[in-house]
């Protein structure tokens, strides 16, 4: 999100310190494209605000079909300077006492003392960024929306037009009147909100006026709103800035991810008695967004237009909208409803149990090893912290999970439906957790949920339940389900004959893949690019599995993956994002893999993070789960591979590559526990509904011991041949 910031004018006078470690992989997009609106296309505003920018490494070379410049030749063209190797993560930390004054200077520092510095917070910086002369967008629009602009970014206008409305941008000190507008916005912007009391003033008359229509206020706007209504902001220690920020409704108690970018923040013990709080920030408490109880006013802090950062919330654009039309049509409408309405969700929550069954991992095999332990640790763990029963299945004595003081009793059984009945009987749980064990536990659930052993014994499936495992496993259903939401799956089809193997991939195309479906670590898989290829592989895939797959063949294509947590109550959050440097075509077990991704714009990390959210609450899965893209290397083209509805060896890496332990929080959220009242095991006082970003890059290559197989092919391809994987961490 590196060219959004940049050009964003919250960031006049100010020199911008980037932390994430990939600055400048995909270059600068065209400045000259316009949308049909006249509207730079992939900026928010014209030019670069920011003073200058710091970052620790930049990359010099742009990877990305849409690029135009690089970063350097970009900030070079608007005469904006940027340095690179500081260590700005030692930056961070002294920026996090409080906001410095500085300055970039080159060569040795002087030897005569320099000028002091000049505090830009002391200039009206709102009246420097603001349009000096109106301006009208989609002049055909259904609505008129007045916009004030004190620093807006071109993304509100956007989101207002796609709303089929007018836009009239007007100068910051322009003196509204209700009589010429359907709806007012206030954009964002730099600097004090003290420094706008022209603004104040406007905004008084307004909300005083008796020609009442609906007032939306974003970021700079709510302080400017917030002040108008008679509360007091304060410049906070550290100020909010980021695209991770976990904000929570007060309405709904639900928490979304916002982006946001500012210094000061609205006192809640000043807030009259006819407005209420909106939204309050999860983590330091600070107040978000307020709203009137009875007239069509409100305002949040984050930014909802998002650009860079989540769309969580972009809904509130449709909301003002929708009360913007109802007061033109003379309608009544209270806001605060309408936004409970929009967010709300009516959780179903399992019993507590008070004894559970876990199914460990079984023995250790290529593709299901240490990490299907770490995971069964970590689920152990939590519910021993709940104060609840465990119970653990595993024949493997060589693991941590079934050693002594974790797990309050361990069967060294084989898991398989027979065994684990015998246990059942035995111990009589009343939950049980699949999730936690690989492929094999998850396999050895659906058939016990399908000879109605659980139904018998009266054991309920904790977290994702049994139809969401089987949905995401059967490619056909699969591919039916994603269809459903207006997503793509590559084109395949689910067959059980050598015969129908031929036909579908005639109908399909070749090259095609084969894979066979409920099967771990791609066994069974390659691709064939005629016939007599495609019959060989189709004859030793069904001898794994009865449904063989024969998919489109996308190698080449950019392969990247999600983990995605969601708990009982709709709360979702991607926790880490990761890019195969290897095409797709090679199994992610096989792959040399970095997170974060490296080549993928905030426009596509964010199309890609909105769909998995998408995916995963179509399946209602509650716990983690992984999904897998093949994204076009030259377009924004993309298809969903698949979704494993379990812990798989990515949340492991994951977990370790990030720090947020996913198998502890999906055990808790198994048990209906909010994932906001969860604690960040790192922090131990924020919450753990928030997405890490990472000043770090984690790189993991796979462990090939192949040595006791002396006829295996050295190749590596769609399945997968390594027994581990190490993982590096660096700050380049």
């Amino acid at each position: 999100g590196y060219p959004e910031s940049l050009t964003d004018p919250s960031y006049h006078a100010q020199i911008l310190v980037l932390t994430y470690p990939l600055i400048g992989n995909y270059g600068v997009p065209d400045e000259l494209e316009r949308d049909e609106n006249g509207i730079s296309r992939w900026f928010e505003s014209d030019r670069i605000w920011a003073a200058g920018l710091i970052v620790g490494e930049v990359s010099t070379r742009a990877c990305h079909w849409r690029a135009k410049y690089s970063l350097g030749k970009w900030l070079a063209k608007h005469q904006v300077p940027g340095i690179c190797d500081i260590d700005t993560r030692a930056l961070t930390r002294r920026l996090r006492e409080g906001v410095t004054l500085g300055r970039i200077i080159q060569g040795l520092p002087p030897t005569t003392p320099l000028p002091p510095l000049e505090d830009p917070n002391l200039r009206n910086l709102v009246a420097e960024v603001s349009v000096k002369e109106p301006r009208t967008f989609n002049k055909d629009g259904a609505i008129k929306i007045l916009a004030i602009d004190c620093g807006l970014k071109y993304n509100q206008v956007r989101c207002l037009i796609k709303r089929n409305a007018k836009v009239v941008l007007v100068p910051w000190d322009y003196k509204p009147d209700p009589n010429e507008y359907d709806g007012l916005f206030i954009s964002n912007g730099p600097g004090d909100p003290d420094m706008c009391r022209k603004v104040v003033d406007n905004l008084k008359s307004v909300i005083q006026n008796k020609i009442i229509k609906p007032v939306f206020g974003i970021c700079l706007g709510h302080q400017l709103l917030s002040t108008a209504a008679g509360c007091n902001t304060y410049k906070t220690k550290y100020g909010n800035r980021g695209h991770n920020l976990p904000c929570t409704h007060s309405g709904t108690g639900r928490c979304f991810m916002t982006s946001q970018n500012h210094g000061y923040a609205v006192d809640v013990d000043s807030i009259p008695d006819e407005w209420k709080v909106l939204f309050t920030n999860e983590n330091d408490q600070t107040n978000e967004g307020i709203i009137h109880q009875s007239a069509p006013y409100f305002s949040v802090q984050f930014h909802p237009e998002h650009t860079a950062g989540p769309t969580d919330l972009e809904c509130l654009f449709d909301i003002f909208i929708d009360a913007v039309k109802s007061y033109k049509n003379n309608e009544q409408c209270i806001i605060n409803n309408m936004i409970n309405e929009k967010l709300k969700y009516v959780p179903t929550i399992p019993e507590r149990p008070k004894k559970v069954l876990i199914l460990g991992s079984g023995g250790l095999s290529i593709g299901q090893a240490g990490e299907f332990d770490y995971s069964g640790s970590q689920g152990v763990k939590a519910m021993q912290e709940e104060k609840i029963l465990t119970v653990l299945i595993n024949p493997n004595i060589a693991t941590v999970q079934t050693s002594k003081g974790l797990a309050d009793k361990v069967y060294f059984l084989p898991i398989t439906p027979e065994y684990v009945e015998q246990v059942i009987k035995a111990e009589r749980p009343t939950g049980i957790l699949l999730t936690f064990g690989g492929q094999t536990a998850l396999n050895c659930g659906v058939e016990l949920e399908k000879s109605k052993i659980f139904e018998k014994y009266n054991v309920s499936v904790l977290g994702t339940p049994i139809q969401s495992i089987v949905d995401t496993e059967d490619r056909k259903i699969f591919a039916e389900k994603i269809s459903a939401i207006g997503e793509k799956v590559a084109p395949s089809a689910a067959v059980t004959t050598v015969e129908e193997a031929l036909e579908a991939a005639l109908h399909i195309g070749y090259p095609v893949m084969a894979r066979s479906a409920f099967s771990l670590g791609g066994l069974g898989s390659g691709f064939a690019n005629n016939e007599d290829e495609l019959k060989l592989l189709a004859h030793q895939a069904l001898s794994h599995s009865d449904q063989l797959v024969i998919d489109k063949s996308l190698k080449g294509w950019k392969e990247v993956e999600y983990e995605v947590v969601r708990d009982a109550y709709d709360n979702c959050i991607t926790v880490c994002n990761m890019e195969n440097v290897d095409p797709l075509g090679i199994h992610t077990g096989e792959s040399i893999v970095v997170a974060p991704s490296q080549t993928l714009s905030n426009r596509e990390y964010y199309m890609l993070r909105n769909t998995a959210i998408k995916v995963i609450r179509h399946f209602g899965i509650v716990g983690e789960c992984n999904i897998q893209y093949a994204l076009n290397p030259n377009s924004e083209e993309f298809y969903i591979i698949e979704v494993n509805a379990r812990l798989s060896r990515s949340s492991a890496l994951a977990s370790k590559a990030t720090g947020y332990p996913l198998a502890y929080v999906a055990a808790k959220l198994a048990l209906g526990i909010p994932l906001p009242t969860i604690k960040n095991s790192v922090t131990g006082v924020t919450t753990a509904c928030f997405e890490p970003s990472l000043d770090y890059c984690v790189v993991k290559i796979p462990r090939w011991d192949l040595a006791k197989f002396s006829k295996v092919s050295t190749k590596i391809g769609s399945s997968m041949k390594s027994v581990g994987e190490v993982m590096s961490i660096g700050r380049t």
